[in-house]
């Protein structure tokens, strides 16, 4: 009896897949099992592509994919941050300067940049497309910010997006670590344009040979209207308060069930994020630009790299999955002043993000 030789390993395909088609550059995130998620190679791939790219006459815009059905980017590949945060986090602090870095590129790219936000579009994945020129939903789109759930902050460029939301839109997703439907998208300026899921393969195709905004034209519809629009009164009398304390209070005052279940979802968060995250929104309303916010989020990001909540959010979330979080401190109360103000310290000369910060 003869044996056969194992079968040669499948070769393993890039984690960003890129390609020129015609006038445009293509990039497509490449881990559909874990929807897109990304880590270090991804982004320093992406990066590296988008510069060689905005040097090049023969691309005139770039589009960017998610592979897969579930969604263009479930945001950072969290179980990564926690073992990483667990051993001191040189990793993670890496990781955010580049991909911090990389979000800034992407706003303030030199040619149109399509971001199809199709399916989830989460935390990092916001990052890589709501800065981006030409944004796209649709009907399956959710979009958001959901580190409040994990003990963490809005980054990526969230903090000034939410803060420059509608009204106190922002900070209700932010809080609730909720998330927007396509109209909802357009509505709070995350998104510009919406194509029906159906169209969307006709759209990508047709950026080869036509300008983004000549393909939106043929491609784009209505939304309809946005649910989070028609809440605003709400949302905005509770939001408005100074502290986290007070707009649980008002929520659960309000006497609607919308508010009520929005103060249940902000009582099972981390207090600590909380508080953090409110400042985060209020600081990010005077600054002067998205550069500016995204300093201010990689100091925060790096203290918060030093809370216990950050790997006790993701070891209920994601790695044992009892979605029960033991929070420390475990109430708003208990979260000080001080603990606040420290993720907003300055981290010292060389350490810094250091990006230009110019008017938006």
């Amino acid at each position: 009896m003869t044996t056969q030789p194992p079968a040669p390993a499948a070769p393993e395909q890039p984690l960003v897949l890129a390609r020129t088609d015609g006038r445009v550059g293509r990039l497509t995130l490449n881990r559909p099992r874990a929807i897109n998620a990304l880590n270090h190679p991804m982004v320093t791939a992406l990066h590296e592509q988008l510069t060689a790219w905005a040097a090049d006459p023969a691309v005139a815009a770039v589009v960017v994919t998610g592979a897969g059905e579930r969604g263009l980017c479930a945001g950072g590949d969290i179980r990564f941050f926690h073992d990483d945060a667990k051993v001191g986090g040189a990793g993670a602090r890496a990781f955010f300067g580049a991909e911090y870095r990389l979000n800034h590129l992407v706003s303030s790219y030199p040619k149109p940049y399509v971001a199809v936000m199709d399916g989830l579009v989460l935390g990092g994945g916001v990052g890589i497309s709501a800065h981006g020129s030409v944004r796209v939903v649709t009907e399956r789109s959710a979009v958001g910010m959901p580190e409040t759930t994990i003990g963490f902050v809005p980054d990526v460029g969230g903090s000034w997006l939410l803060a420059h939301a509608p009204g106190e839109l922002g900070t209700h997703l932010a809080l609730t670590a909720g998330q927007l439907t396509g109209p909802d998208a357009l509505h709070c300026g995350l998104a510009d344009h919406f194509v029906p899921g159906a169209r969307l393969p006709g759209f990508t195709a047709a950026l080869a040979d036509l300008e983004p905004a000549d393909a939106v034209a043929r491609f784009a519809e209505d939304a309809g209207p946005a649910p989070l629009a028609e809440q605003r009164d709400w949302i905005d009398a509770c939001y408005a308060a100074d502290t986290v304390e007070e707009i649980v209070a008002r929520l659960l005052a309000a006497g609607l069930p919308e508010a009520k279940e929005a103060a249940e979802l902000i009582g099972a968060k981390s207090p600590t994020a909380l508080k953090v995250t409110l400042a985060a929104l209020r600081r990010a309303r005077e600054l002067p630009s998205l550069a500016a916010a995204l300093n201010q989020e990689y100091r925060v990001s790096l203290a918060g790299l030093s809370s216990p909540d950050f790997v006790e959010g993701i070891r209920a979330q994601v790695v044992d999955k009892d979605r029960n979080p033991r929070w420390s401190p475990a109430t708003l109360a208990e979260v000080s002043a001080a603990e606040v103000a420290r993720h907003f310290a300055p981290l010292g000369a060389g350490r810094e993000l250091g990006l230009p910060t110019g008017p938006a």
